[in-house]
């Protein structure tokens, strides 16, 4: 047998060999038992015979040390300064009310009406509450009216509250819940119509006689502008029934218009206050008034109040007491006092010294009787301008002698 024959048969022997255990490894790999699920990943011959898509795990390496990712310590938080929470700053003490007793005779002034009468009694009451003389009694309804009949009947309430505080002055302000139907014999007349107009115009005349009764003086005092345009041109129709009607029985209609508006007649929301001072006078509606506006609308009927009832509105503050007094009175001189005769004193002789010039001694100028107007109009003549003067144009100026100062050591 050749060595060639031999070469063949061994790599004949070499490749049968080789079939034989990848022909075992593939029915090994075919005949193993399933695994549980999830345990290892399925893998395909081609993964088996030569490593596609397997992952091998990193490699590990004795001679370097493992790296582990410093943690980081927390950063210490940055001191920010504290902040001084300041103190509040105290409220001004408002000085407490002055709190005078009413006298036992005290005149009583009766205010009824709407919410706005309610309003205007509250600035009464600060305007007098140290005038012991007068008490104010406030009798009003907020949404009431000469309207709404039905709903308060002001002619049937005001004789009984009349008789129950006996009152030297009535006073009334009705009018901002007007704005609205009126029932007349059974029928209901829109509001501003003219049969409208002449019902309000007799209800309010009936109105008026009545606070009259007895003789009583009486005080109507108008509405005030408000915020809506349209119900601020109602209320100047209305305050013109008001005034008629008042003046007719005697009364005193009161103006209080301009006090709530500016200079061109448009409403405000703030304006001066008694004292001259820019304050808020209507709340945010623009309807209702704030305190300083009450007060306000108090001090246009304050005045009025004070001329009717004279003495009995002077205040504590206006009437001295005994020691206020003591300087006042004058004692008859005793026996043994001495009485000091003086000479009267002389309007042309003030000094007594019988002099009869003035201080600096120089006699008193005499005139001619003709102004320097009256000598340029009638004879053209121009009185000359004093020496200095801007407008002193004369050519030869009379020399100033200017004596030398005299020093002193």
């Amino acid at each position: 047998m050749s060595t060639k024959t031999m070469a063949f048969r061994r790599g004949m022997k070499w490749l049968l060999n080789s079939l034989i255990v990848v022909a075992v490894g593939v029915t090994a790999f075919v005949i193993e038992p399933p695994r549980q699920a999830g345990a290892q990943e399925r893998r395909s011959i081609l993964d088996m015979l030569f490593g596609f898509g397997r992952r091998r795990p990193p490699p590990v390496y004795e001679d370097v040390p493992i790296y582990e990712p410093r943690q980081r310590q927390p950063q210490q938080q940055r001191q920010r300064p504290r902040k001084v929470k300041q103190k509040a700053k105290p409220a001004p003490v408002e000085p407490a009310p002055v709190v005078v007793e009413k006298l036992d005779n005290a005149k009583k002034v009766l205010v009824v009406g709407d919410f706005m009468a309610g309003s205007l009694g509250d600035g009464l009451k600060t305007a007098f509450e140290t005038t012991p003389g007068i008490v104010i009694e406030t009798r009003a309804n907020g949404s009431s009216g000469l309207v709404r009949e039905d709903y308060f009947n002001w002619p049937e309430s005001l004789p009984a509250y009349v008789a129950e505080i006996k009152p030297s002055i009535v006073i009334v302000s009705l009018g901002a819940n007007e704005r609205q139907q009126m029932s007349i014999d059974g029928e209901k007349e829109k509001f501003r119509t003219d049969r409208w107009l002449a019902e309000y115009t007799r209800r309010t005349s009936a109105f008026a006689a009545l606070a009259r009764n007895g003789n009583i003086p009486l005080l109507w005092v108008g509405m005030p502008p408000f915020q809506s345009t349209a119900m601020t041109a109602d209320m100047v129709t209305l305050n013109g029934i008001f005034r008629t009607e008042t003046e007719k029985v005697g009364g005193t209609f009161i103006d209080i218009w301009d006090g709530f508006v500016d200079e061109g007649g448009k409403f405000v929301m703030t304006g001066s206050d008694i004292n001259g001072q820019q304050v808020r006078l209507r709340g945010s509606d623009g309807i209702n008034l704030t305190k300083a506006g009450k007060r306000k609308l108090a001090f246009y009927v304050e005045k009025d109040i004070r001329k009717l009832l004279g003495d009995a509105a002077a205040s504590t503050l206006d009437v001295p007491g005994a020691a206020g007094l003591k300087d006042l009175v004058v004692a008859a001189p005793t026996a043994n006092e001495d009485i000091i005769q003086t000479q009267p004193i002389s309007l042309d002789d003030p000094n007594l010294d019988g002099g009869a010039s003035l201080l600096d001694g120089a006699t008193a100028l005499t005139s001619n009787g003709k102004s320097p107007r009256d000598r340029l109009v009638e004879k053209g003549e121009v009185a000359d301008a004093p020496i200095g003067r801007v407008d002193d144009f004369r050519l030869a100026k009379p020399q100033t002698v200017i004596s030398n100062p005299v020093i002193r050591n």
